[in-house]
């Protein structure tokens, strides 16, 4: 055994990469059924395997697990993640990590295993945009990318609701909420199941108002809780681990519960007077700003008399998604004013991403991949 350790070391890594690397294959192949994006990772996977061989060093033959100090280094957040996408980012992380480590250490090894570590480098370049486009494939229907949800209720439309619907897609909403609160249960099933047969195909993400039961009776992709419907657990064992658990917050505590709970996230509000509920408190720009300071990592839906209007104002509070009613639905373009609002909430969001400050140590090809430690808020 080479008495330097670097065997050891490029063994770990090894290990390391393509465990992450498969994750993320995995992710590809069962969870996302992207055959092109799951052949490219165990190409990648093979990849980093034919480059270690290269470099020369022997592998398991070197391997001390017993003797190994990092075994028993670890954190609580190892063991923690608050949802598939953040399981993807994660992997994706320790993988290119991992990839960058055995490329250096490729480095000092002579001319064959010069030859290697530029292989590596461009796996560790592709790897970049491969776990970048898992963890997008992951986010779509997701709440942490959307920018406008509309709630979509038969009362509050000028139309008919299908033409309303129509339009909303049209506009670029990332999910509709049926919330119906007059049918009976047949009724609200064969509604939701028409608005998923219509939003499906374009991709949007349908989600009941209050019902899981509903939820999972139709296959839509989640459920909005309120403060006395179901616990958030209980929602989430009829829904599935995989659909979408969101619910209502007014209050600091209410959110930290819905936090707490898993839920996948938090409307905030009501932000200004409400046609659907008009006789709740406003929380305004206030609860926006000190849930999105106490919150910074969660996904949320301002909520409650936002439109055209006012959503300078969520934005200024830190808002960077809305969930809107009466604005859409009673409007005579329902399609420009979702197209309206999701363009401005999109453009603050490019904003942000524009002041995160840049590591100079980081290759250019890895900005803006979105590879993080967790998820970003939206």
């Amino acid at each position: 055994m080479r008495r330097d350790g670097l065997e050891r070391l490029v063994d770990a890594s090894g290990n390391r990469a393509r465990e992450g690397v498969r994750v993320l294959e995995d992710l590809a192949r069962f969870v996302l059924d992207d055959q092109d994006l799951a052949g490219a990772l165990k190409a990648v996977r093979h990849e980093i395997s034919g480059a270690i061989a290269d470099v020369g060093f022997r592998g398991v033959a070197s391997r001390d697990t017993a003797g190994d100090v990092g075994t028993a280094i670890g954190t609580d957040a190892e063991y923690e993640r608050p949802g598939i996408v953040a399981v993807a980012d994660a992997a994706g992380g320790r993988a290119t990590e991992a990839v960058r480590t055995l490329e250096e250490i490729a480095k000092t090894g002579g001319q064959a295993a010069g030859d290697a570590a530029r292989r590596l480098e461009a796996v560790r370049y592709r790897l970049y945009d491969l776990a970048a486009a898992t963890v997008a494939g992951l986010s779509r229907g997701r709440p942490a990318g959307w920018r406008v949800q509309v709630l979509l209720t038969e009362s509050a439309c000028r139309g008919d609701w299908r033409d309303v619907l129509s339009a909303v897609i049209a506009g670029g909403a990332d999910a509709v909420q049926v919330r119906e609160k007059h049918l009976d249960p047949a009724g609200l099933v064969a509604r939701v199941r028409a608005v998923v047969e219509i939003a499906r195909p374009a991709g949007v993400a349908v989600i009941v108002n209050d019902r899981a039961d509903v939820a999972a009776a139709t296959g839509a992709d989640g459920v909005h809780l309120g403060q006395d419907d179901l616990p958030v657990e209980m929602a989430r064992a009829a829904v599935g681990r995989l659909a979408i658990v969101g619910g209502s917050s007014h209050t600091l505590d209410e959110a930290a519960r819905l936090v707490a709970a898993g839920c996948d996230y938090a409307g905030v509000g009501r932000f200004a007077a409400s046609g659907t509920k008009p006789g709740a408190s406003e929380g305004g720009a206030a609860f926006v700003r000190a849930f999105v300071e106490a919150h910074p990592s969660m996904p949320h839906l301002v909520i409650g008399g936002v439109g055209p209007a006012n959503v300078g104002g969520v934005i200024e509070a830190g808002g960077r998604a809305v969930a809107v009613c009466g604005s859409v639905c009673g409007a005579d373009d329902p399609a420009e004013v979702v197209a309206d609002l999701r363009l401005r909430l999109q453009h603050a969001v490019a904003e942000d991403l524009a002041a995160e400050p840049s590591d100079p140590s980081e290759p250019a090809e890895a900005a803006g991949t979105g590879i993080r430690t967790g998820i970003s808020g939206s």
